[in-house]
């Protein structure tokens, strides 16, 4: 069935491949959180074990709004490792860093997302999708949150 939510074809796909990149990176940064989580060692062991597992948390809602923002556009959403590595600009931590770098990490990753929920809302705006942007901005008042809160931790 056509989709006819007075958002064009053009625009709509244009969204949907960002929402999809956007979906990637938080999946991604989800998993790279999620792991922190489990091998968080150090002075900082208890409060760093909470604070990840707030973001991730947070993470697992927002891959589903994402995702269903995507299909409300009328396209598929990716859902598989493969599409995720594609479609994603996070890179994946398969040892176990010090806690120093996990947060490190964790600060340019949050960074990426920010960067690209602001093509999202860059394309929503230009295709008058109120719904596409203010999902994005609040993603965008999230992450810059979380990188405020990390690089807090650095200093």
């Amino acid at each position: 069935m056509q989709v006819n939510i007075g958002i064009d074809e053009q625009h709509r796909h244009l969204l949907a491949d960002k929402m999809s990149n956007l979906l990637a990176d938080s999946y991604l940064l989800y998993v790279k959180t999620h792991n922190f989580h489990w091998n968080v060692t150090g002075s900082q062991f208890a409060s760093l074990h909470l604070l990840f597992e707030t973001f991730y948390t947070d993470l697992a809602i927002a891959v589903d709004d994402i995702a269903e923002r995507i299909r409300a556009l009328g396209f598929p959403a990716p859902g598989s490792y493969k599409q995720f590595s594609e479609l994603s600009s996070i890179e994946e931590e398969t040892g176990v860093p010090k806690s120093s770098e996990m947060i490190a990490q964790l600060v340019h990753d949050q960074e990426t997302v920010i960067r690209v929920a602001r093509e999202v809302v860059a394309a929503a705006e230009k295709a008058g999708d109120a719904a596409s942007a203010d999902l994005a901005t609040q993603r965008i008042q999230l992450h810059e949150k979380n990188a405020w809160m990390l690089r807090s931790l650095l200093e």
